[in-house]
């Protein structure tokens, strides 16, 4: 499959930016106010509307029908065996208590939906990526809401996940719409409104560069020098970026998934930590400085790792 030249295009484009969210907070664009603003704008509107807009334009059709479902199916897989292994991962690890939960949560959760659709749809074509990639990030915001809440409430009295918060959040909400409207499109003569489309079109369109710029805002509060001196940041890299895509391509191939899958998965297991980690740890005041550094380190690194582990996972394909 050659989409080597597409997949290098939107990490570079990616990887601008992060440089231009890191010159608007040297230039003083975006202040701390600022970004603490537009993260609550990401969470609490752009990524709900990113969920609505992705599943409520999928195209319906049985056969979309049933990759929906094992797209799905494979997400909560992924997502449960990555809680599972970066948990234990992080037990064996000493460090800063809130910075373990940086860690973890950051092992856990890879930026499927801001970078992971534009990739898929580098890697799949247009439309067909991120057909997919909605059905694979239902089970990303059902997990963030819950079990990535647990992570960060940790020791924390204002962090409670409540049974209302696990069936009323940012992400059980906007996935149970967007699937209410996707299954609706199999009604003969059922249309979602154009007004509704672009309304939720144009509010998802904010994640991506919002997400990205508050990455590189936040990257500029924090030494970048001591950034590259910190091992254990190295070693979140090697384990976000290299060692789980590479497993989780293994793994796919030994299971006998099809091709299509191997890619999927390896793609987004082996996109950068989410931007989502840096804006909720804003949000909560939990380490926020080394949150922006795993985030975005791994954006950085993961220029130059993506295309490789894909190239690897193209490979492993064919036999």
């Amino acid at each position: 499959m050659n989409f080597f030249p597409a997949l290098l295009t939107i990490m570079l484009t990616l990887f601008a930016l992060i440089v231009c969210g890191f010159i608007c907070r040297k230039t003083k664009v975006i202040d701390t106010p600022a970004s603490k603003a537009l993260s609550r704008l990401i969470l609490a509107v752009g990524q709900p509307m990113l969920v609505i807009s992705a599943l409520s334009r999928a195209e319906y059709s049985r056969e979309n029908l049933t990759i929906a479902w094992q797209v799905t199916l494979i997400g909560f897989s992924v997502h449960a065996l990555l809680a599972l292994l970066s948990y234990f991962i992080c037990k064996t690890l000493k460090k800063d208590f809130d910075e373990a939960k940086i860690f973890e949560f950051s092992l856990v959760f890879a930026n499927a939906g801001f970078i992971g659709f534009p990739v898929l749809d580098a890697i799949f074509g247009s439309g067909i990526g991120s057909f997919m990639g909605a059905f694979y990030t239902i089970s990303f915001h059902l997990f963030l809401w819950t079990w990535g809440i647990l992570i960060f409430g940790r020791k924390r009295e204002d962090i409670k996940l409540t049974p209302k918060k696990i069936f009323l959040n940012f992400g059980t909400v906007p996935c149970a719409i967007g699937l209410v409207l996707y299954l609706c499109k199999g009604i003969p003569g059922f249309a979602i409104p154009d007004f509704a489309d672009k309304f939720f079109g144009y509010l998802a369109g904010l994640c991506t560069p919002i997400s990205v710029l508050v990455t590189g805002a936040l990257l500029a509060t924090i030494s970048l020098k001591e950034m590259l001196k910190t091992p254990k940041l190295y070693l979140h890299s090697a384990i976000k970026l290299i060692l789980y895509p590479l497993f989780f391509c293994v793994l796919a191939k030994l299971l006998g998934l099809p091709d299509n899958y191997v890619l999927l998965v390896t793609a987004l297991t082996g996109v950068p930590s989410a931007a989502t980690v840096s804006m909720l740890a804003e949000v909560y005041d939990i380490k926020p400085g080394f949150a922006s550094q795993t985030v975005g380190l791994t954006s950085v690194l993961s220029v130059a790792t993506l295309p490789l582990v894909m190239l690897f996972a193209n490979w492993i394909i064919t036999l």
